[in-house]
Formats: structure tokens, sequence, C-alpha cells
């Protein structure tokens, strides 16, 4: 049977990104977040929680020769799951002990992903040689045997993987090989992707069908898209297959969690599925048509289905991706590209329960569905999937990094009322001020590594087609049959709709596929004479023999929009959101006054756009008509005869939702009642 062929991302370096607005997040990265974050990683951030992360490498490296030699027996540390042990009060003398949380090796696979993609970018001799020695202390911790986890290799051996719902060993290894291959890609060097495949290697010689070999599977996904990233790029099939191991094996019955020792006890006659639901485990993949559970491991999970379904042509697991896909979109999705509905395990709640205020949305959740959005355009460059990646990213995802790019949220919720907000007991969570860092530090080095390679979802390519799914500034180089074509892009994303592409060193013929973004009505097309078109699936796709600097211009007009919701959100009914182009917009109280609820917008309003200011950065406002509602407090009680009450006409001002929170701690929100 003949192979498929997919369209795959282009490489980094063949993709140089001039783009205002998203050079100016890369060199946020590179210049703010990438810096910072190893001050957080190395305890030096002044008033931000403790990460412990590179303390605990070199202790184990340390130790490590000494632990091989005596064989010390497991002791369990003064560790809680959900905290941090007591801490001396003097910082600068703590024992010899693993700190943090099981996952926190991961904050540094994350840091040098982003590093290796920042110098992909942007060749920074100083950076590299801090990274290449902190590689090396990396390094200096594996055993022996390739074990790479300082949780278990400080406190002692004989208990690894004896959790895996739990522990995250499994994460923190496909961490260690995304950064691997991203750092072996950017630099040549393979220092780190030999500890990765050690690893990998000591891991496939203990899970496995085989008989004698262990059949679970990890509690929190990535390492299944991780070991096809690392087979990918080393041509080991053993990878491919223990991915697909991973992921065949969740769901059967035993429930592989339920022969490990957990604290927890389950009552008789309740040992049922509905506990697996949080790891997606509760039946097999294929059969899961509902997206459940802990909201960032879903979307991992299933974007290393989709990594699967396509290497291995395997049609019934991209149906199964397309179901979960289908779920997420149509049921479980904020407007602003946010996922999981409740914090109550980080989760996806029931179809349609997306509330306001007490929305989750974990920045990391969003970006593990730009993962999943890439990957199922690589097995059908269908527009729906762009069209969620581009949400996702402007909104979000942005929303989950200060402007500034020195502080975080790790909760992107759609309503906030600080009073509220300081009362809630998740305090490291959610605040209505961005933090500096975070203990459980996933989301910044995630932002960093996601905004640092954008280009890699803003084009794919197969052999005679390059698929431009996002609009930015940027140059891309494409071998067409042996010649090589250099296609620039110039675009005002997101604050105007005009988009030019030209063709510069080839004359052969290939085609270029333009989305068509979906919230676009209608758009203009220049510069396609003597060429094939077609329109299909979200995309244009124009097919001619290029001559030396033809070009293309498109106009996406962006028109303001008044949305509302499926009358089965009821935390929407009667309320309105506003978009403009991608952009997802918010009223905030230092525009609007406090008492938001008290605001409406008027149906039949008019809606303009405006230049403004946000913490140094300009972003396009919108101006509408809408109300103020009288407040009842007069102090006749809690609750009185209802009244009409008056309202007074107001202009209320939305400002892009991703720039909430930049200018001190006030009242948010994107839903508002329409008069």
């Amino acid at each position: 049977m003949e192979k498929k062929e997919y369209n795959h991302p282009v490489s980094l370096r063949n993709i140089q990104i001039t783009d205002d607005f998203w050079k100016n997040e890369m060199e946020l990265v590179r210049k703010e977040i990438i810096p910072y974050q190893w001050e957080a990683l190395n305890d030096r951030v002044e008033g931000a929680e403790p990460s412990f992360c590179m303390r605990n490498f070199k202790v184990a490296g340390r130790q490590n020769q000494e632990r091989r030699d005596k064989g010390d027996a497991f002791e369990e540390p003064a560790y809680t799951f959900r905290g941090f042990q007591a801490l001396p009060e003097d910082m600068e003398h703590l024992e010899d002990k693993f700190y943090g949380f099981v996952f926190q090796d991961s904050d540094f696979y994350k840091w040098v992903e982003s590093v290796a993609y920042s110098l992909t970018a942007h060749p920074d001799a100083e950076l590299e040689k801090l990274a290449d020695e902190a590689i090396d202390i990396v390094c200096a911790a594996q055993q022996e045997d390739g074990y790479l986890d300082t949780y278990y290799i400080i406190n002692g051996k004989d208990k690894i993987f004896s959790n895996l719902r739990d522990h995250h060993e499994l994460y923190c290894f496909g961490h260690l090989a995304e950064g691997a291959v991203a750092y072996y890609e950017a630099t040549g060097k393979d220092k780190l992707l030999k500890a990765a495949m050690r690893f990998a290697d000591y891991i496939d010689n203990y899970f496995g069908a085989e008989e004698g070999k262990c059949k679970g599977y990890p509690g929190h996904e990535i390492a299944e898209m991780a070991l096809v990233r690392l087979y990918e790029v080393t041509g080991e099939e053993k990878y491919l297959n223990l991915s697909s191991f991973f992921v065949e094996e969740r769901g059967k019955r035993p429930y592989y969690y339920d022969g490990e020792k957990h604290p927890e006890k389950i009552e008789k006659g309740k040992e049922n599925e509905l506990r697996y639901h949080y790891h997606q485990a509760h039946v097999p993949v294929r059969e899961q048509d509902e997206a459940v559970g802990h909201a960032v491991r879903g979307v991992y999970l299933y974007s290393g289905m989709a990594d699967l379904a396509r290497l291995k042509e395997d049609d019934s697991l991209y149906d199964a991706c397309e179901k979960l896909w289908d779920s997420i979109v149509n049921e479980k999705m904020y407007v602003t590209g946010g996922i999981g509905g409740t914090h109550i395990g980080e989760s996806f709640s029931f179809p349609f329960d997306l509330p306001n205020d007490t929305a989750y949305a974990e920045t990391c959740a969003s970006i593990g569905l730009v993962f999943f959005a890439r990957r199922m355009l690589q097995m059908k460059p269908l527009g729906k999937y762009a069209d969620v990646m581009e949400l996702a990213l402007y909104n979000g995802i942005l929303s989950g990094m200060a402007l500034d790019g020195k502080s975080f949220f790790y909760v992107n919720p759609l309503e906030v009322l600080p009073k509220a907000c300081h009362l809630d007991e998740r305090k490291w969570h959610v605040k209505p001020v961005r933090q500096k860092w975070f203990g459980c530090a996933c989301c910044p080095p995630n932002l960093a590594r996601l905004l640092s390679s954008i280009g890699m979802y803003a084009y794919t390519e197969k052999e005679d087609t390059l698929y431009i799914h996002l609009y930015m500034g940027s140059s891309v180089k494409k071998e067409i049959h042996g010649q090589t074509a250099d296609i620039s892009v110039a675009s005002g994303y997101p604050w105007n709709g005009d988009v030019h592409v030209s063709v510069t060193g080839c004359f052969a013929e290939f085609t270029v596929a333009l989305r068509i973004p979906g919230w676009c009505k209608e758009y203009q097309v220049e510069g396609i004479s003597d060429a094939k078109t077609e329109e299909k699936d979200g995309y244009l796709y124009i097919t001619k023999s290029w001559s030396e600097g033809e070009s293309i211009s498109l106009h996406f007009p962006m028109e303001i929009r008044v949305l509302e919701a499926d009358t089965r959100v009821r935390e929407d009914v009667g309320k309105a959101a506003v978009m403009r182009g991608p952009v997802v917009y918010c009223l905030e109280e230092v525009d609007n006054g406090e008492n938001l609820s008290l605001l409406s917008l008027s149906a039949d309003g008019e809606l303009e756009e405006c230049s403004l200011e946000i913490a140094g950065t300009y972003v396009k406002a919108v101006k509408a008509e809408g109300f103020r509602e009288e407040s009842v407090e007069n102090g006749t009680g809690l609750y009185q005869e209802y009244h009409k009450k008056k309202k007074v006409p107001v202009i209320l001002q939305y400002i892009p939702y991703y720039t909430w929170a930049n200018r001190g701690e006030n009242e948010m929100q994107v839903w508002t009642r329409v008069e």
C-alpha cells in the first residue's frame, strides 16, 4: 500500500519571524523570560515561590556515585503531593534532600527547550554556554543504567515506577525528550539527547506488551508525543512502539493503578471507572468520545494519539481524535480558547458547563490544545483546526503572561471580582494580578517554549505545498524540486487583516495554501492571475509557476462582532462577548468603573475601534454604547420588592482580553448583559 503524504512543520531553521507582534513576544522570551526563569529555577527571584529544580539536580549529582555504591533503601521524605515539605528559615543551609514537587525536574527541561528555539532564531554564545553548563549538571545526576529522576535518585531507587499515577517520572521523561530533541536540532549537540535516549531505553526495557514487562502507563501524559518526537529524530522504531503501547494500554481492565498503593481508600462497591476519568484511563482510547478529566493531561494524550494516527496511518485512532476534538470545541471550550471549566481536578466539566468567574482555563491547557490542533492539521489541513489554534494563541495563552513578560497567570478566568479571588484557597493559582513564579511552575516555561517556536505552528508543508495557518510577518525557505523558494509574508495581524505573500528564487510550480479565517465573512484577493485556484476546507489553494517577486495580497475585513453563546451555556444566557478579528475583548474596571455586573451592552448601539496604550503597548480597543443600571443598596435588607431600575447611557470601553490585569488589580468580565 502506498504511504500517505501528510504535511509536517517547517523547520525553524527555515523560518525567520519579522512580525512586529510576534517578534515582540519572542524577544520577551529571549530577553526577559529565559533569563528570569533561569534565576527562578535557581531560587534567586526575590518574593517568588522557591523552585528547587536545579538544586535537586546538583544534590542528585553529588550523591549519585555514593548512592550507587551504598544502595541505600528508599525512605519516603516529609513531602505532600500538593505542597512543599517544611523548610528551615535559613534557605542557605537546606539538607541534602529532595525539595519541591515530584515533577520539579520538568521545569528545567521546558526551559532548555525554550533556549533551543531561541538559539535557532537568535544565536547567542553566552546563552548556549549557560545551557551547556546546566546540561552538564543534569547529566551528572543520571544513573549508570539510564534512569534520571531526582526525586528517586535522591531518596532511593527501590520504589521507582511504583506510583505511576501520581509521581510523574514518565511526565518528566517526556519533557526531557522534548527539550533534548529541540536542543540537538538547534545546536547539533547531543549530550542531553543521549541522556534522553538512555532513559528512554531504560523505560522501554521496563514497560511493554512482552511477558514480564510492566503494563503501566503515565499518570500525566506527555511521554506519548515525546517518544514520537524522539523516534522522528533518531529513527529508533522502539520509541514509536513504546508510545503506541502507552496509548493502547490506557483503559484496559483490570485498571493498572488499582495495583498501586495509593493513600486514599476506595469504598467497597465503588471500584469503577469514574475515578479513572481524571487520567483519561476509564476506557480504551478508541472508545473515548468525550474529553474528560484533567484538561492538560487530556490534550497531551490526544496530541500523542494524533501523532500515532498519522505515523501508523490508523484511521480508527484518527476518528477517536476527531470525536474528542469535537467534544472540546463544540461543548467544552471558552470563547477565549481556554479549556478546563472547573478547578476540581483542573478538569473538563460536563458539556456546556462553562462558568466565567470560577473558570480554570489553565494556560498550559490552551497550549496543549494548540499542540493537538497542529497535529490534527498535519493529518488533514482543515481550517477549523487552525481557527482554534489562532483563537487560543491570541487569547487564552497570551493572557497567561504580563505584557512585560515578568509575571504570569496559571488560570485565566473570564470574570474577576478581586475580593472573591483573595478568598480563594488556591492562592498560588487564582489572584487578580499575575504572579512572579509558582511552586507548580508548569505554565511560565510552557509559554516560553511555545512562543519561541511559534513558526512551527504558523506553517506546515509537504513536497509541493506550503500551508500558511497563521498570519505573521516572516520569511520561509522551501525546497521545491531541487529549487529553493523564498516566501515572504507581511501581515498587520492581529490589528488589521491585510496580508501580502511574495515568492522569489523559484520558478517551479507549487502550491501556497492560505487559510481563510473562520471569523471572516468575505475576503478579497489580488495577484492570482495565471493560477489554478481552489477554495477547500477553509483554505485558498493557489497553484502556479511563480515569477520572480510575484505576490498575492489578501484582505480579511476585521469587523467588530458581537457573539452570543449556545443557550445550553447557562452562565452566558442573555449576555454577549465582543470580538474583532482573532481577538476577544473584555471590560476592565480601570476603564469602566466598579461593579461591572451593572453594565449592559446596547443591542443596537454603535461599536467603533480606537487606539489605546496599555502598559506601554499600543492595541486596538473597542468603544460601545451601553448602559449602567442603578445599584440597589437602599438599606432595607438583603432582599426587597422588585422595581424597574433606572439605566444611564454610558460608553463601554473594551480592551483585548490578553491585556487585562496589566494596570493593577481590578474587576474584569468578558460576557456582558445585552440591553
